[in-house]
């Protein structure tokens, strides 16, 4: 990526402030590395996982820790794209222009980046352990279904 030189922001003091998994950091920088002009990245997890050290489900969760944390979106099997303001540009004026492009709310430097963050995490623990509870009280009927 010889030509890739711009970022809209120096972005990595907002991402600090987000106190993601380890190996989220890892994926990004990974990413970001071998990302297209504009942040688009053709990459599967297995390959990710190779290229890290990492297992796929270490890195399955790193990307549901960058999605949640709206740095990565994935688009579809093996396509993903980086926030605007994380992607590097081929000119400062294609930076500008892609942050432009973005509502102000999903800015990386908006107000309450980090707490819409940690709420989104909150809120998907919170599922997982609904999940949980479910399939607890699924086994225990089925328990109780066996022993009558």
């Amino acid at each position: 990526m010889n030509g890739l030189h711009f970022a809209a922001v120096n972005a990595e003091g907002i991402v600090a402030d987000l106190d993601l998994l380890p190996a989220a950091y890892r994926v990004l920088l990974k990413m970001r590395a071998h990302s297209e002009p504009g942040g688009r990245i053709e990459i599967d997890q297995i390959t990710l996982a190779k290229m890290l050290g990492l297992s796929r489900p270490a890195v399955n969760a790193a990307l549901r820790d960058l999605d949640l944390a709206q740095l990565v979106k994935k688009k579809r099997a093996g396509i993903y794209q980086l926030n605007p303001m994380l992607a590097a540009y081929l000119s400062p004026e294609d930076a500008v222009a892609a942050v432009n492009a973005m509502p102000k709310s999903a800015r990386l430097n908006s107000p309450g980046f980090v707490e819409r963050y940690r709420k989104a995490v909150a809120v998907y623990q919170d599922q997982l352990a609904e999940k949980r509870r479910l399939r607890e009280d699924a086994k225990r009927r089925q328990n109780l279904k066996a022993v009558s």
